[in-house]
């Protein structure tokens, strides 16, 4: 078992103005960029209404297997690796686990999820499980999971192995310190490199969606409000509008 440094955290600025963009609007601008799976498949958000953006601690779990692992990290609690991943926790930080899907393993219970809570944590997103789940609800932090167990994390058949490594969460590459964008849409995951880019694009995006929306509530044509083109005349609109509202 491996534990590898603290993350590099963006500027806190970077982390604001990424919010409001959502989750939907974070896939799509990215996937214009050439970044076709950026989306952390088969989990959703057991908070609903919470909407999170933080840079990703990772943590990788194992097939256990028994010369690689044992099992005495009940005996000597500073042994359990997956408490190292919350040590790391800042303000606004999310922890992303690959807990390898399984749905009989309970990564976390109230007593890490209140730590991390207390830590500053915005929440976790868990290719697995959580347990302590009717306790974990009133800790008030954002949970994307596949499900809930009663076991706890070593209990069956997976360990874990490494903390702040590259990971594969929900078929999604995630890289320690990538920002995540998390709702009730899911959680997609934002390359460090790419920040700047997908805020030039997502902030047009939004700005001509609120337009948009406005004239379809209206009773618009689809064909002309959505999705809105620059040079036509339904553009020349939204300009009007967007100087209007400036004024």
């Amino acid at each position: 078992m491996t534990h590898t440094p603290d993350i590099t955290r963006p500027d806190p600025s970077v982390i604001e103005s990424l919010r409001g963009i959502g989750a939907a609007t974070a896939s799509a601008e990215l996937h214009r960029l050439g970044l076709r799976n950026t989306h952390i498949e088969g989990v959703r958000s057991w908070t609903p209404g919470r909407s999170i953006v933080g840079p990703a601690l990772t943590l990788q779990f194992m097939p256990l297997r028994e010369d690689v692992y044992e099992d005495s990290e009940y005996k000597d609690p500073e042994s359990q690796l997956h408490r190292h991943a919350l040590y790391h926790a800042q303000s606004g930080d999310v922890v992303v686990v690959d807990a390898r899907g399984k749905m009989d393993s309970g990564v976390f219970g109230e007593m890490m999820m209140t730590y991390l809570k207390g830590r500053g944590g915005s929440g976790v997103i868990i290719d697995g499980c959580l347990r302590d789940w009717p306790n974990i609800q009133k800790v008030d932090i954002g949970c994307w999971i596949k499900g809930v167990t009663p076991n706890y994390h070593t209990q069956r058949s997976i360990f874990p192995y490494a903390v702040n490594v590259p990971i594969a969460c929900g078929n999604c590459y995630v890289a320690p310190g990538d920002i995540i964008i998390a709702d009730d849409d899911g959680a997609v995951v934002v390359p460090i490199g790419h920040v700047d880019k997908l805020l030039g694009r997502a902030k047009g995006h939004v700005e001509w969606e609120e337009f948009s929306r406005m004239k379809l509530e209206e009773g618009g044509d689809l064909r002309r409000y959505y999705p809105m083109k620059e040079g036509t005349d339904a553009w020349a609109e939204y300009e009007a509008w967007k100087a209007g509202k400036a004024k």
